[in-house]
């Protein structure tokens, strides 16, 4: 009876002991809230009563090349798995961004500008609506006349159209006959357990919160257009003629990169079927978001990969591209090592698509299976361009992360990921040299109070270059420290854990916090409280040097990794590395025992990417 109480009592204690730590860090109150309800758990995990949302999109889409207006017919099919009654239904589009009257973070071209979306037809479970959606901004509202209640479906149907803009970024006129065609549906916004309706307006710096749906759809184009797109194509012999179609089969088998279609084929007419108008048909669920590209003159490159060595999975690999980008010739040769590497080391999780299709554009931007990449003349940038837009394929299209508030979610792991791939692509020194000098010199040499604002602030409320150190350098090398303080094999594990139990649902950084303390059955909190909520930055010095030890004083504050360089009286040298453990105990003051008992003649502390503010306090030598 005795030790069945001991036994009793210690399961309490490591129960209240894991509950407990992660109440250290600071959570907001309705993420609290969503702890409480038991819709997310203090193990990391999604809580027993976690729910999310679901559509499923048919669409019909046209784009004119003429009038260069996109035109659809859609029918959602909308899930709520929630407890609550939805009395108003958020739609979300985002290219009414281009709209005069829409917030935006700067300065736009008159090219950018357009009329914004036009609604002809809408009805939600049969009734019709009257919803002029050009008075809508990126998020118009609909009060419903009937409430979806609890787990129930409603049905959506929406006839409508925008045109492309001029200018062209994320998606718009990339030339007079080639559009990349993203955003281009309205979309029932996202409503989760922490947040409710998600009704943020959309900028030209924020990214993407959607839910995962499931997407039947079409583009009508013109003939000799060829259309690339998200998901699968479900009919190449309706659109290419048979010699094309073959081609396009045949490189879903082979390693060899094939030239579907070259510069004079597509200028002869003999690549697609002569029809007035092709109907291109597409499939992809369980999917964040699709996509599409168009051109009549486009060169087109494909191949495929093993992507899962154990299930002998391929995956597509596609590229579209100007005559003239020279970037491009090599794009399907580099994503099949990307996905192949991305695969098989970090994250080291199987690319969990069926394609990737690299689009010549000028966003340098990513979409599922697809990526809109701009001609930069400089081969070697311009793989690693490719590489990070590669990477988002699991941050946040596998893993569903709301972008739109906590950009360094997504955009810190597919720039870790950037650098750890170019390490393996271009050597150590190279990756080094290109991360501090894109990544990092720019925030630790800026002295502004917006650099130092703490990574969990809202990517929504911090601006320009602290909007873009936090979401990137900042957060990449909080996740660099975490590899470098675990070692490779059990933070791989605590990655793991984290992407399994969040793959294809919504994670908050605190599932992050607590995934990663879990798996790695360590109290990190002091870690994450260290990068996450603080104003810290990156700078050390060397403080003292007496009788072998060596004292060094972190200005800073954040928790970095750190090699120590000692020469001594012999000229002989050592080099100590400190994980960011050196600085759980005391995070202002590392004390460091030289084992060795020689006399030390100088001492040199590099972080090596860890970009130090004041390096001129990193030595100290003998006087």
């Amino acid at each position: 009876m005795r030790k069945k109480t001991v036994q009793l009592l210690l399961i309490a204690f490591l129960f209240l002991a894991q509950n407990s730590f992660a109440q250290e860090l600071y959570m907001p109150r309705n993420i609290k809230n969503a702890y409480e309800k038991g819709t997310r758990s203090m193990d990391g995990k999604p809580g027993k009563n976690y729910w999310q949302n679901h559509g499923k999109y048919t669409m019909e889409i046209t784009v004119d090349a003429k009038t260069k207006i996109v035109s659809g017919t859609e029918t959602i099919v909308y899930e709520n798995n929630s407890s609550d009654t939805l009395k108003n239904l958020p739609i979300r589009f985002v290219n009414n961004l281009h709209k005069p009257s829409s917030p935006r973070s700067g300065n736009v071209n008159p090219d950018f500008l357009s009329d914004g979306l036009t609604i002809t037809s809408l009805k939600i479970a049969d009734e019709v609506y009257k919803e002029d959606g050009r008075k809508w901004a990126t998020v118009g509202n609909i009060k419903m006349k009937k409430p979806v209640p609890p787990h129930s479906k409603v049905t959506i149907n929406i006839d409508w159209n925008y045109p492309l803009s001029k200018e062209s970024g994320r998606e718009g006129q990339i030339d007079e006959t080639t559009f990349f065609v993203a955003y281009s549906y309205p979309r029932v916004s996202v409503f989760d357990d922490y947040n409710k309706w998600d009704r943020l307006p959309h900028t030209d710096r924020q990214e993407f919160y959607n839910d995962f749906n499931d997407y039947s759809y079409s583009v009508k184009a013109p003939k000799n257009y060829v259309v690339y797109a998200t998901g699968d194509l479900l009919n190449p012999d309706e659109v290419l003629n048979p010699e094309f179609a073959a081609r396009l089969k045949k490189s879903y088998t082979t390693d060899e990169v094939l030239h579907i279609a070259n510069e004079q084929e597509m200028k002869s007419g003999a690549v697609t079927k002569q029809n007035d108008w092709n109907v291109w048909k597409f499939e992809a669920k369980n999917i964040s978001d699709v996509c599409f590209g168009l051109s009549d003159h486009y060169l087109w490159d494909a191949s495929s990969v093993i992507v899962d060595k154990k299930a002998n999975r391929r995956a597509s690999v596609q590229a579209a591209y100007d005559v003239k980008g020279t970037d491009f010739v090599n794009s399907v040769k580099n994503n099949q090592y990307a996905l192949d590497w991305f695969s098989n080391n970090w994250p080291g999780v199987p690319y969990p698509f069926s394609k990737m299709t690299a689009f010549q554009g000028f966003a340098d931007m990513e979409y599922p299976m697809m990526c809109n990449d701009s001609q930069m003349g400089d081969p070697v940038f311009a793989q690693l361009v490719q590489d990070h837009e590669v990477a988002h394929t699991y941050f946040p299209f596998y893993m569903g992360i709301n972008e739109s508030r906590y950009a360094f979610m997504d955009e810190g792991w597919a720039t870790t990921f950037e650098y750890l791939i170019g390490i393996a692509e271009h050597g150590k020194e190279a990756a080094d040299k290109f991360y501090k000098e894109f990544r990092v010199k720019q925030y630790i040499n800026d002295a502004s109070t917006e650099e130092d604002q703490p990574i969990i602030s809202m990517s929504s409320q911090v601006s320009d270059a602290g909007y873009g150190n936090n979401s990137y350098g900042k957060a990449s090398l909080s996740y660099i420290a975490l590899k470098d303080l675990l070692g490779d094999d059990l933070f791989k594990k605590a990655l793991h854990a984290y992407m399994e139990n969040w793959n294809g649902k919504h994670p908050i950084p605190w599932d992050y916090f607590n995934s990663i303390n879990s798996a790695s059955g360590k109290n990190l909190n002091w870690f994450f409280n260290n990068w996450f909520f603080t104003n810290n930055y990156i700078d050390v010095s060397v403080k003292s040097v007496a009788k072998n030890t060596v004292s060094i004083e972190n200005v800073g504050g954040f928790a970095i990794p750190f090699d120590v360089n000692i020469v001594y009286a012999d000229n002989s040298t050592e080099t100590i590395h400190q994980t960011p453990a050196v600085w759980q105990a005391n995070q202002k003051l590392a004390t460091i025992d030289v084992k060795s008992k020689k006399q030390i003649k100088q001492i040199t502390v590099d972080g090596g990417i860890f970009m130090d503010a004041t390096p001129a306090n990193n030595s100290w030598s003998v006087k």
